[in-house]
């Protein structure tokens, strides 16, 4: 069962402006790197269900946020069917998001009062899904469609809340253009976990990488 209301959650993602997307098969290391987030100053965690027994990994994943980082909103990702929404809503997930808009997920995560962020590339999906009752759509694939986009989005639909996920990077320049164009937050991932540092356990470098992220929302949106 969620920790948090649809509320909390959708405040928590737009107050901190950045998700940080991520999947490993090991439970501690992605414990570490939650952890790592945290202390980033990160309050909303997306972990990809993109591996064998990746609920296993997130359960335990739940367990530890619930109990030792308060105030941390951990999600799921990468969902595409029902079925899985509901696996992962029952192990905890406080959102559900994917990579394509699934209309049988709304309902799912409506029972629940969580927030479903599907993936949408066009206006007329966007819109289909926010009568579905998505609050925050997600703009997928970021890098190749834009800021251009989202400002043309915008225009006519003013109330919609964009959460941009793919090509986003950790620098003024990028995350500058996104939240110019009206984006709510940016989902990141690659960037902010290089193979090299997980390799290394070099959680610091991490927590940094998140700092200098969010400094960087916090000046130019």
């Amino acid at each position: 069962m969620a920790k948090y209301s649809k509320t909390e959650v959708i405040a928590t993602i737009k107050a901190t402006g950045m998700v940080p997307v991520f999947y490993n098969a090991d439970a501690e290391i992605s414990k570490k790197v939650l952890k790592a987030c945290y202390d980033g100053g990160v309050r909303a965690f997306e972990f990809t269900n993109r591996g064998d027994f990746a609920q296993e990994v997130f359960k335990e994943l739940v367990k530890y946020a619930n109990k030792e980082l308060p105030g941390m909103v951990v999600g799921v990702g990468s969902v595409v069917d029902p079925g899985t929404a509901a696996m992962f809503i029952q192990l905890g997930a406080n959102f559900v998001v994917g990579p394509l808009f699934n209309p049988a997920i709304a309902p799912i995560c409506n029972r629940r009062l969580i927030p479903y962020c599907p993936g949408c590339g066009s206006v007329s999906e966007v819109g289909a899904a926010q009568e579905a009752g998505c609050d925050l759509c997600k703009v997928f694939p970021g890098d190749v469609l834009g800021p251009a986009f989202v400002k043309g989005l915008k225009a006519p639909m003013p109330w919609s809340q964009i959460m941009v996920t793919g090509g986003v990077k950790p620098t003024e320049e990028n995350l500058s253009a996104w939240f110019k164009a009206g984006v709510t937050c940016v989902g990141m991932g690659s960037n902010l976990f290089p193979k090299e540092v997980i390799s290394a356990g070099e959680w610091s470098k991490i927590t940094d990488l998140c700092r200098n992220a969010l400094e960087i929302i916090n000046k130019v949106r």
